[in-house]
């Protein structure tokens, strides 16, 4: 409607044109030939087609310009545009595009109608299609149902008639093997051959020499049923036995021909089938060799089936076995030498460093082992059908020859290095070789990637432990880890043990306490010489001997010679806690190393703790600890019946370390040793009591030496007090007294002596022990305080030797109090401040103070108060008196 519009309006001014203007053009415009695909081409653009239809009118337009140009109003030429040539050419245009649109519009629609009945005949196919695919299923749903038998029983007609069909070829294939082995059985009875057979194994591949084997075997059977030998010597059962040759025409060198017809041979039935079975076995063993040398698996397989009956299959295992080239290798080693140094060797034999570890040689050949062993096994998963036979028989191989040769060439070089070095290998190599076990069972061997199978895992641990055996079997283990620390303990402690032989030769033994001693020099004694003729034996390794003489401090066995000729210092005869600390290391890696090599399930293992809990108790704390804390207790014996000298109380200092060692060797078999004996409890409950009872002991021996430490400090006090002069309380120059005579020389010794006492005690016993160091200086106090009361009684005292017992006093309590003393002590100290003021105060304050003397304190009645106050030197004054008679 609007292109018409424009259409009639562009008409309607071209008629109102000028007359002369219309005239110049023509009255049609061009016309131009294009159709659909002038739009439908990809280079078709609007504006060149509107472009091309504007410039085809140009030419024409310009030259009626020229023609049209008069002169205007004002005397100019104008040209006038004249429009009709573009709109005969727009008309003409719009003409031609309406009448393409309208072909066009035909063109789609009947395109649009062939769409639509194509997707109507498509819907309509995937209809039927989906009817025929749900038919299909249906059907074949009950063809199943049909089949399980749930339908009808079509299913079970069907299985029937399968297993019938299979029975009856079972028969069949039976009956074909009689009427052979008839066939068979008339040729070998009645002709002398089994040419049937031969030409059966000869031409039957692998499955025919597995029938052949199987033939013959019931050959056998058959000839042993009908031995003519149970029925006499005349029957032959039809062989034929006029020629009494046996066998002269056959061949073995040629089995092919070895059992073709003989018509004039004498052997017995049995024989020609006995030796047919060993040729065939000859054969199989033949073919499987060459099978394996090829890497032919199936053969191989094919050949272990048919060898499988005889012999239960152990000649082809023997073969497979026998000609492995790991044996044959190391066969040819077995005589090597070992790879480890001497160097190594000393490292293993020192008891101070780590153990260097597995010997390398033995550790080469377990990672030789672990490679071959699962390369092997995928060899004999895929050529024997019975493959963990053949594996366990492989394994055995491995372990009993190769592994077992080699273990006993380092355990027999490390046995003659030393005992140590013996059970550090012991453990090292049965530590590889159980990892060993560990990986292949890990890895699976034939079940690989799985683990491997529960046979299979039995007779590698069945293998491991064979290995072993002869190292543990009985008490063998624990009597070489006890010698071997034994000699480890002896070797440390011989200085020790000589030192003190020699300090108790030097004791005489007149009383029952210097017996007691001399049994215990001769105890020493003799261990100190069966240690000496221990590395004087010939059996004793030289490396061993060398490294007990280090570990004893010696230079060479020459010091040996005679007790006087090694030297021996103080030091030797000490407590040491880095000589202890060794010792229980010793001991720990004895112990870890039992438990790592413990077999039977560890059901040994309390045997050996109490072993070794025995042996500790017999070194650390009888030959180590008990001879200490005795040599201490002399030490005290004679500190307390020390009379002229100062009593030599240096032997104080050494209970520190002996507490010490007591403290790590309980530590030790409590923390270590008592739990791993927890499986028995018979063994726990002795070893509990054995532990207590040396505890006790020891202990009992400790307050030995404290006791007379007490007894000889307080011995020694009263020597002090006893050297009291009887003016020291009574000046005779009052007037020329001096400030620094005030306290008396006695109470200064006494304060000095008493002061490096505490001072030592303190230092020794405090820091392990502080209760241990309280008790002492409770003990001491307590003593000073009763022999200082009774001491006051003794001595007159004048008004100024008053001032100076209260010095004396005020310096004891000083003394006292520098010590960390419970606060119950404290009404002790205030007896002594008590009495000291008896002195001192005038006689009417006396007698007050007699009669409110404190109740509460301790140590003195107050009847014992007139003895202290008769020693005044005013006691006969009625003053005095007085107060006296107020108590």
């Amino acid at each position: 409607m609007s292109r018409s519009a424009d259409t009639a309006s562009i008409l309607s001014h071209a008629s109102t044109a000028r007359p002369g203007t219309l005239q110049s053009f023509p009255n049609r415009g061009p016309t131009f030939a294009f159709n659909l695909d002038t739009f439908s081409s990809n280079d078709f653009i609007v504006k060149d087609f509107v472009e091309t239809l504007t410039d085809a009118s140009t030419p024409q337009r310009r030259s009626t310009s020229g023609s049209g140009s008069g002169p205007g109003p004002a005397g100019n030429t104008t040209q006038v545009f004249d429009p009709k040539p573009l709109i005969r050419t727009f008309e003409h245009t719009l003409s031609r595009l309406r009448t393409l649109s309208e072909d066009l519009s035909e063109r789609e629609n009947e395109l649009s109608g062939s769409v639509r009945r194509a997707e109507s005949q498509h819907n309509s196919n995937i209809k039927s299609r989906e009817q025929e695919l749900e038919r299909t299923i249906e059907a074949f749903h009950r063809l199943e149902r049909t089949l399980d038998g749930n339908g009808d029983s079509g299913g079970n007609v069907a299985m029937q008639i399968g297993e019938r069909l299979e029975e009856l070829d079972r028969q069949r294939q039976r009956a074909q093997d009689a009427r052979f082995i008839l066939q068979c059985w008339l040729e070998v009875s009645e002709r002398g051959d089994l040419t049937a057979l031969d030409d059966v194994r000869r031409m039957g591949g692998g499955e025919g020499k597995v029938r052949c084997a199987h033939i013959a075997r019931q050959l056998l059977k058959i000839s042993q049923r009908l031995d003519p030998v149970a029925h006499g010597k005349g029957q032959n059962n039809g062989v034929n036995a006029t020629n009494g040759t046996n066998g002269e025409h056959e061949d073995d060198d040629n089995p092919d021909d070895s059992f073709r017809p003989k018509p004039h041979g004498g052997q017995q039935p049995r024989e020609i089938i006995e030796k047919f079975l060993e040729m065939l076995e000859k054969d199989l063993l033949h073919s499987f060799d060459d099978f394996y040398r090829r890497q032919d698996f199936e053969g191989m397989r094919e050949c272990a089936v048919a060898l499988r009956d005889f012999s239960d299959g152990s000649s082809v295992i023997s073969l497979f076995v026998n000609q492995h080239q790991f044996f044959i290798d190391r066969a040819q080693l077995v005589t090597d030498d070992l790879a480890t140094d001497n160097e190594t060797w000393d490292r293993l034999a020192d008891p101070d460093t780590e153990p260097p570890g597995v010997e390398p040689s033995l550790q080469s050949l377990i990672d030789e082992v672990k490679v071959v062993c699962q390369e092997e096994s995928f060899i004999i998963k895929r050529a024997f059908p019975f493959h963990e036979e053949v594996l366990a028989r492989f394994l055995q191989r491995v372990f009993q020859q190769s592994i077992q040769q080699r273990l006993e060439m380092v355990l027999n070089k490390a046995d003659s290095i030393s005992s140590l070095a013996f059970l550090r290998s012991l453990q090292a190599s049965r530590s590889y070789i159980a990892a060993l076990v560990e990986d292949l069972k890990t890895h699976g061997l034939t079940e690989h990637p799985d683990p491997a199978s529960s046979t299979t895992a039995t007779v590698l641990d069945q293998q491991l432990n064979e290995l072993f055996v002869p190292y543990f079997a009985g008490s063998s283990y624990i009597e070489r880890e006890k010698r071997n620390l034994s000699e480890l303990f002896e070797g440390l402690l011989f200085k020790y043990q000589i030192y003190h032989s020699r300090r108790r030769m030097k004791m005489q033994p007149s009383t029952y306490l210097g017996q007691l001693a001399a049994r215990g020099n001769e105890y020493i004694s003799n261990a100190r010489e069966a240690y000496m003729k221990r590395l004087d034996t010939s059996d004793l390794p030289a490396s061993q001997k060398r490294m007990l003489l280090q570990i004893a401090g010696l230079h060479s066995d020459k010091e040996l010679a005679g007790q006087k000729e090694v030297d021996v210092t103080d030091e030797d005869g000490q407590l040491s806690l880095p000589v202890t600390k060794r010792m229980l290391k010793w001991l720990a890696e004895g112990v870890g190393r039992g438990l790592e090599l413990a077999s039977g399930g560890g059901s040994e293992i309390p045997k050996e703790i109490r072993e070794l809990l025995r042996l500790l108790i017999a070194n650390m704390g009888e030959i180590y600890l008990e001879t200490a804390l005795d040599a201490m207790g002399d030490a005290a014996a004679a500190a307390e019946n020390s009379r002229s000298n100062e009593p030599d109380l240096n032997y104080v200092t050494d209970l520190r370390p002996a507490i010490s060692v007591l403290h790590l060797q309980l530590m030790t078999i409590q923390m270590l040793l008592l739990p791993l004996a927890a499986s028995n409890l018979t063994i726990r409950r002795d070893l509990e009591k054995e532990t207590t009872a040396f505890t006790e002991r020891i202990e009992t021996k400790i307050d030995l030496v404290l006791q007379r430490t007490v007894d000889a400090a307080l011995s020694w006090t009263v020597r002090l007090l006893s050297g009291q002069r009887k003016t020291d309380f009574r000046p005779k120059d009052d007037t020329n007294l001096q400030l620094d005579q005030l306290q008396t020389a006695t109470c200064q010794a006494i304060f000095a002596f008493l002061g490096r006492l505490h001072s030592r005690t303190n230092t020794t016993l405090a820091p392990s022990s502080p209760t241990l160091a309280h008790t002492i200086d409770l003990e001491i106090a307590l003593g000073l305080r009763g022999l200082l009361l009774q001491h006051f009684k003794s001595f007159p005292v004048s008004l100024t030797g008053a001032l100076v017992v209260s010095k004396d006093i005020t310096k004891y309590i000083e003394l006292l109090r520098s010590w960390e003393l419970p606060a119950t002590f404290d009404p002790s100290l205030e007896v002594l401040t008590e009495v000291a003021n008896l002195f001192v105060i005038s006689p009417e304050a006396l007698r007050e103070r007699l009669r409110n003397f404190g109740a509460g304190l301790v140590g003195v009645e107050r009847g014992d108060l007139r003895a202290f106050v008769l020693r005044r030197e005013d006691a006969g004054s009625v003053g005095v008196q007085a107060a006296l008679n107020a108590l």
